[in-house]
């Protein structure tokens, strides 16, 4: 099973083409979107080439497609659902993978593991879980032991458009392990 994992995309048509560049090159059985979807939010800057009814086409490509999973940001509203073709007001989301190992999908301002601006509110998992959610812009992977939920492994695909740590990304979980893929510009030198 791969999954692509993104988040915080906030209506940026300029990275969404490249996140479905990814998609493509990719080739995941499922996409994981951890919310923020097409709206900037009132405590970020607008994005590059920001506009959401660009992004709303290509997203929906993937509904099209039948292999897309979202949950919602707090940025995300009842308004998004209406344009969007695939669910994305669930608080959380829940992926089991071939090992039987629980992926817990949350954007991270109702659930987290308590790392940056995320809260530290998780259900009960069994050990061995993974806390996968988005909502710092800032890559995580790691244990979450040292936050107080030991036995959960915390995962942070950072942010497609306004990334707080330097680099637009998604992640990618492939044969039981995350890993990062840092998104490309095309007007870099």
């Amino acid at each position: 099973m791969k999954l692509l994992i993104a988040s915080d995309i906030h209506g940026s048509a300029y990275w969404t083409e490249r996140l479905m560049t990814a998609v493509k090159e990719e080739a995941p059985d499922r996409v994981v979107l951890l919310g923020d979807l097409l709206y900037h939010g009132p405590r970020n800057d607008l994005p590059r080439d920001y506009a959401p009814k660009r992004v709303i086409p290509l997203l929906n490509e993937l509904a099209t497609a039948g292999n897309v999973t979202a949950v919602r940001g707090n940025c995300d509203a009842e308004v998004d659902q209406m344009v969007l073709d695939f669910p994305i007001l669930a608080d959380y989301a829940q992926l089991i993978d071939p090992s039987g190992r629980v992926l817990f999908l949350t954007h991270g301002h109702v659930f987290g593991a308590g790392y940056h601006n995320s809260v530290d509110n998780l259900p009960a998992l069994p050990a061995g879980s993974a806390v996968v959610y988005g909502h710092t812009h800032v890559k995580v992977s790691e244990d979450a032991a040292p936050q107080g939920h030991p036995g959960i492994w915390a995962f942070n695909p950072g942010s497609v458009s306004i990334p707080k740590d330097g680099t637009h990304s998604y992640g990618i979980y492939e044969d039981g392990a995350f890993r990062h893929v840092v998104l490309s510009d095309d007007t870099e030198a």
